[in-house]
């Protein structure tokens, strides 16, 4: 399983392989909808987005022991990958040791400190789970 995201030309040539691959099952779909089912395959939601996330970017390839920083529940971090779980096209569970605790808890009666924290992320390296306020769970990205 590849676990990064292609680059835009590589995007537009699955596209084309797909919509030819369909056209010879008996399905024609124009060069657009075949763009857009490969953004879905990446966990996009359109073409649009897909494409905004892969232009001027270099491709991240999680691995152990690599740094990244993000935000855990709204609590900025810097940590270690310290394990990659690939998922789906483009969806990872990671396992960040953190460098410093966070206090998960929005409370002033009791606290809970993460040092390790797990999570899944997808393409733009966001969860699909998001706080209460609409924050995704985890954000990370590469240093």
């Amino acid at each position: 399983m590849d676990r990064t995201l292609p680059s835009n030309e590589a995007a537009k040539a699955l596209a084309k392989r797909l919509r030819l691959k369909l056209q010879e099952q008996g399905t024609c779909i124009s060069h657009g909808q075949s763009l857009e089912l490969v953004a879905h395959q990446y966990g996009f939601r359109d073409w649009n987005t897909f494409r905004a996330a892969i232009s001027d970017r270099q491709a991240v390839d999680w691995k152990p022991g690599n740094r990244v920083r993000g935000a855990y529940l709204s609590h900025p971090f810097l940590a270690e990958i310290i394990a990659v779980e690939a998922l789906q096209s483009g969806w990872f569970r990671l396992t960040l040791e953190l460098d410093k605790p966070i206090d998960v808890v929005r409370s002033e009666d009791f606290s809970n400190l993460r040092k390790r924290v797990t999570g899944v992320i997808g393409p733009a390296g966001r969860s699909k789970e998001k706080t209460s306020d609409g924050f995704p769970h985890l954000i990370v990205e590469a240093l």
